[in-house]
C-alpha cells in the first residue's frame, strides 16, 4: 500500500567533510534544537538504461536504514517542492510505483543505476511547545554508478538538508536560510543527490530533452514545439490521473484535443495520412477519459442546482436520488480509467506520438514562415465556425437548434486551439482571437451543458416518480436549465458579433 507525502525542503552544500552548523535558535519561532543521533542509510536509485527518469527529475529509490526504509518515488511539484509517494521495502519495484512511471517507461527495464550510503546526522527545530517545525540533516555522501556488470565511478560530498515540518510556515525556511548563509553554507546547484551523483559519475550529464519550443523560423518547427508540448503534458498527465489527483482527468483530455486539433487545423503543415489514425485514437483515448469527468461535472451542476432551492422546495429524498444515481453511473469507470492507461492501446499511441515527432511527415508549407503560414489555418478554422453559426442562429428553439449548437461549440473549439497554437508566431492578434472565440465557446458550452443536464433531470424524475416520490423538484430543476439554455441562446448572438469582427479577422493576416 503507497502513501504520499509533500516534501517541502532546501540543500546547501558544504566545503568540507566536517560541517558546523549555526546556532539555529537565533531563527525566528525555533525554541530548541535536538539531536537525534546519526543514520546509516543506503540507497539504490532505479531508472532506464536511458535515463529517462533522471532526465524528467523522476527519482525512484529503495531504501534501507532510518525510519522511512522502503521504496521512494518522488515527483517534482515546483522548486524545493516534490511529492514523494511510499511503498513498504521488497526485491522488486512495487507494482503501484511502476505504474505511475508506465507513460514514462513503456517497455523499458528499471534497473540499479546509482547507489548513495549516506551518514546523516539530524537534528530536530522545536517551537516553544516542542512542536516539530523542520529537520535538519548534515548528509555525508558517498555515491557509486552501477552498471551492467561490474560498478562504476565513485564520488562523495556532505550537504545540508532542510525539511519542512507538515504543518510549519514555509517562511520558516528562509529564516533557517538566512543563518546557514552567514555560516559560509550555500544552496546546492543540484536539484537532487541522484542528479548530483550520475553528474559526477559520469563523462557529462545525462541528456535532457530540449524544452518544448514554442515558435519557430518556419512554420514546421512552430507547430512540431506545440505538439511536444502536448505530448509531454498527456505523459506528465498520466501518473497524475492515476494518482486521482484534481483537475487532472480534465487536463489529460484537453491535452489529447488540443493534439487531435492541431493535426485537422494544420493538415497543409503535416501528412494527413499519418496524422489521421493518430487522431481517431486520441479520440479513442479523449472519449474514454471522458465517461468520469462528464458525469462528476454533471453530479456537481446538480447538487449546486439543489443547493440553491429554499427548503421548502425539495419534496422528496432529493439529495439521496441524486447520490444514488450518480454513484450507479460512476461505478467502476476510475477502474475502466485505470485499465485503459495500462492497456497496450494506449502506450501504442504515445509510442506513435514519439514516432511522429521524431520523424515529422512534414509537408511543403511546413518550409515557409509560420507568419505566412498559420494565419491561413486560423482563418480558415474561423470560416468553418461562421458556417455553424449560421446554422444555428437560423433555426428556431428546440432539438435540432440543441444540436446546432453542439458543432458549432466544436467549432469554436477547433478554432480557439488554432489559434492559441499560432500565439507565440502571431502575437496580440491571435491571443486576442482566441480570448473573444473561448467566449463563443463558454456561451456554447453552458448550453450543451443545460441540455444534457436536462436529459440527466428528465430521467431522475421518472426513477422519482416509479419509486412513489415526489417529481416536483426535479420538474423545478429540469424549468431552471430550460431558463439557462434560453438565456445563453439570446447572449450568443451579441458575444459571436464581436467575435466575428472583420478587424479581428485582419489583423491575422499575413
Amino acid at each position: 500500500m503507497a502513501e504520499t507525502k509533500r516534501e517541502i525542503e532546501r540543500k546547501y552544500e558544504a566545503t568540507g567533510d566536517a560541517v558546523r552548523l549555526p546556532d539555529l535558535t537565533r531563527a525566528a519561532e525555533v525554541a530548541s534544537v535536538v539531536d537525534r543521533g546519526v543514520a546509516e542509510l543506503d540507497a539504490v536509485y532505479y531508472d532506464t538504461e536511458d535515463l529517462r527518469l533522471a532526465a524528467h527529475s523522476l527519482t525512484l529509490r529503495r531504501r534501507t536504514g532510518g525510519d522511512d526504509a522502503g521504496w521512494h518515488l518522488k515527483f517534482p511539484v515546483a522548486t524545493g517542492i516534490r511529492d514523494e509517494i511510499r511503498a513498504p521495502l521488497s526485491p522488486d519495484v512495487p507494482r503501484t510505483l511502476a505504474a505511475l512511471l508506465r507513460s514514462r517507461v513503456r517497455d523499458a527495464r528499471l534497473t540499479p543505476v546509482v547507489r548513495l550510503l549516506s551518514s546523516r546526522h539530524v537534528r530536530h527545530l522545536l517551537d516553544g511547545d516542542g512542536a516539530l517545525l523542520a529537520e535538519v540533516s548534515v548528509d555525508a555522501v558517498r555515491a557509486q554508478r552501477l552498471g551492467p556488470g561490474s560498478a562504476g565511478p565513485a564520488t562523495a560530498w556532505t550537504e545540508v538538508e532542510v525539511e519542512l515540518a507538515d504543518e510549519a510556515d514555509p517562511a520558516l525556511l528562509d529564516r533557517v536560510e538566512k543563518r546557514l548563509r552567514k555560516a559560509g553554507l550555500r544552496p546546492s546547484h543540484s536539484a537532487s543527490k541522484l542528479a548530483r551523483a550520475l553528474a559526477e559519475t559520469a563523462p557529462a550529464p545525462p541528456d535532457l530533452p530540449e524544452p518544448p519550443a514554442t515558435g519557430g523560423t518556419t512554420a514546421g518547427d512552430h507547430i512540431l514545439g506545440y505538439l511536444r508540448a502536448q505530448r509531454d503534458a498527456l505523459v506528465g498527465l498520466d501518473p497524475a490521473v492515476r494518482r486521482d489527483l484534481p483537475d487532472s482527468v480534465h487536463q489529460m483530455r484537453v491535452a489529447t484535443r488540443r493534439l487531435r486539433s492541431a493535426f485537422k487545423s494544420y493538415r497543409k503543415i503535416l501528412d494527413r495520412t499519418v496524422t489521421d489514425p493518430l487522431g481517431e485514437e486520441l479520440k479513442w483515448l479523449a472519449g474514454e477519459l471522458g465517461v468520469d469527468r462528464d458525469q462528476e461535472v454533471l453530479t456537481e451542476r446538480l447538487q449546486t442546482r439543489i443547493a440553491a432551492l429554499p427548503r421548502p422546495l425539495l419534496l422528496g429524498p432529493v439529495r439521496g436520488r441524486l447520490r444514488i444515481w450518480s454513484v450507479a453511473r460512476r461505478s467502476g469507470t476510475r477502474r475502466k480509467t485505470i485499465a485503459v492507461l495500462d492497456s497496450r492501446r494506449y502506450l501504442a499511441l504515445l509510442d506513435a506520438l514519439d514516432a511522429l515527432l521524431d520523424a515529422p511527415p512534414l509537408r511543403p508549407a511546413a518550409r515557409r514562415p509560420a507568419a505566412e503560414v498559420l494565419p491561413k489555418a486560423v482563418i480558415k478554422d474561423y470560416e468553418r465556425l461562421a458556417d455553424r453559426m449560421a446554422r444555428a442562429l437560423e433555426l428556431d428553439p428546440g432539438e435540432p437548434r440543441d444540436v446546432a449548437m453542439h458543432e458549432a461549440r466544436k467549432a469554436a473549439k477547433r478554432a480557439r486551439y488554432a489559434a492559441e497554437a499560432a500565439k507565440p508566431a502571431l502575437g496580440a492578434p491571435a491571443k486576442k482571437f482566441a480570448k473573444r472565440t473561448k467566449k463563443v465557446q463558454t456561451v456554447l458550452g453552458d448550453h450543451q451543458d443545460s441540455v444534457v443536464a436536462r436529459e440527466a433531470l428528465r430521467g431522475l424524475a421518472i426513477q422519482a416518480h416509479l419509486a412513489g416520490e415526489s417529481a416536483f423538484t426535479w420538474g423545478l430543476l429540469y424549468g431552471q436549465e430550460a431558463a439557462t439554455a434560453a438565456d445563453r441562446e439570446r447572449e450568443l448572438p451579441d458575444v459571436w458579433r464581436r467575435a466575428s469582427r472583420p478587424k479581428l479577422r485582419e489583423r491575422l493576416r499575413p
